[in-house]
């Protein structure tokens, strides 16, 4: 929750920053929205290059404490940088290392709840899990909106203070405060054992009558999920503009989704034990799809903000139960490398979400919506499909 807190403040923060004029240069021409969408999403892009790869050396390893810590150490430092970042290529540089950072610590971070879970609870602690998570991102947008706003500061021994250093200031030390809590509270499982064997990640499936490997199929419906997820940050300035709105209403509508996903992710997580994964899973994706849209049609702030909340309810009947049902499936020894597939759809489900909505923004304000609920609705057929309706792995 800390850490999150601290990376979300950049999802409302740099749109803002890079339209304030702190960053100079011109970055081959693009429009501003296409050049926030590249920022955003380049971390999503780095971090899904390392994931399965920081995943395969911490099983290898049989440590997944070390690589958290190190992950959030390299967060701190990222976080803090961006205090000089006066340059497109500054700005994307830092992006890529926290894009770097992340690899580190999502994947260990999964695999270790989810090797202190059995399938009659993995769910639940998935949710958990996720819910605190969201908590961090729904409380840093609207903390960074506030700072922006109402700077500059006078802060002791250092004097004025814009609001977009203090939101990079304390966004490293939220990352700290992350840092010191996993060293002091966290051990790795007694049962974590480095594992030689060779990764196992498969495309096509074992079983007769399908053609997806369920986890692969599972991946899949995280990216098209995600990629809704993410369609707002990039066009902030267009969403204000055409709700006649400022930064604090948006910060309001982009953490409806997270808070309703918090709230509710221990609930269906929890369910999902007692009642099967499947159902969730199909159930979220089919909602998504007119929810999405509505969210394109909104023409006031409080359009806006119903369309969200009801899109975290979906989005949190998908994330939860397929990560639980991806531990269920996953091989024993290579379980931080296998949910590395939905950890690296998921941040490639980001990036593609802030580079759709940058693109093609252009063509109408519906646009992104109607192609993200589109994808909603093929990740629904293909779950239904190629994804068995129980847990067939205990681990």
């Amino acid at each position: 929750m800390a850490d999150a807190i601290g990376n979300s403040f950049l999802i409302i923060v740099l749109p803002l920053y890079i339209a304030s004029g702190k960053v100079e240069g011109d970055f081959f021409g693009f429009s501003e929205s296409l050049i926030t969408g590249i920022v955003l999403g380049l971390y999503g892009l780095v971090s899904s290059f390392f994931q399965p790869l920081s995943g395969r050396i911490s099983d290898k390893l049989g440590k997944r404490k070390l690589f958290v810590l190190a992950g959030l150490f390299i967060f701190m430092i990222a976080n803090f940088a961006y205090t000089f970042a006066s340059n497109y290529t500054l700005l994307l540089v830092i992006r890529a290392v926290q894009g770097f950072a992340a690899a580190l610590t999502i994947t260990a971070t999964l695999a270790l709840v989810s090797e202190v879970s059995s399938t009659k609870n993995r769910g639940g602690n998935m949710g958990v899990y996720n819910a605190f998570r969201l908590v961090g991102f729904a409380i840093g947008p609207l903390g960074s909106a506030a700072l922006v706003e109402n700077g500059p500061y006078n802060l002791p021994f250092i004097g004025e203070a814009s609001g977009f250093t203090m939101a990079f200031m304390l966004a490293a030390l939220a990352a700290l405060l992350s840092l010191i809590l996993v060293a002091v509270f966290v051990k790795d499982p007694e049962d974590t054992k480095p594992n030689k064997e060779r990764m196992i990640i498969r495309f096509r499936s074992q079983e007769p009558g399908r053609f997806l490997d369920p986890i692969f199929t599972l991946g899949i419906a995280t990216l098209f999920m995600s990629m809704g997820f993410a369609l707002l940050a990039p066009i902030e300035l267009v969403v204000n503009e055409r709700l006649s709105q400022g930064a604090f209403l948006f910060s309001i509508q982009f953490s409806a989704l997270i808070v309703s996903m918090a709230i509710l992710q221990p609930i269906i997580g929890k369910a999902s034990d007692k009642y099967g994964r499947k159902i969730f899973i199909v159930v979220g994706l089919v909602c998504l799809i007119p929810i999405i849209v509505f969210e394109g049609l909104a023409t006031e702030p409080w359009h806006m903000i119903t369309a969200r909340s009801l899109h975290g309810l979906s989005a949190a009947m998908v994330f939860a139960p397929a990560l639980a049902l991806a531990g269920d499936l996953a091989k024993k020894g290579q379980v931080a490398a296998q949910l590395s597939i939905l950890t690296v759809a998921f941040g490639l489900g980001i990036s593609f979400g802030a580079f759709l909505a940058g693109f093609s923004i252009r063509f109408g304000f519906v646009v992104p919506f109607i192609i993200a609920a589109c994808l909603a609705a093929i990740g629904a057929i293909l779950v239904k499909t190629q994804v068995p309706s129980s847990q067939t792995a205990e681990n």
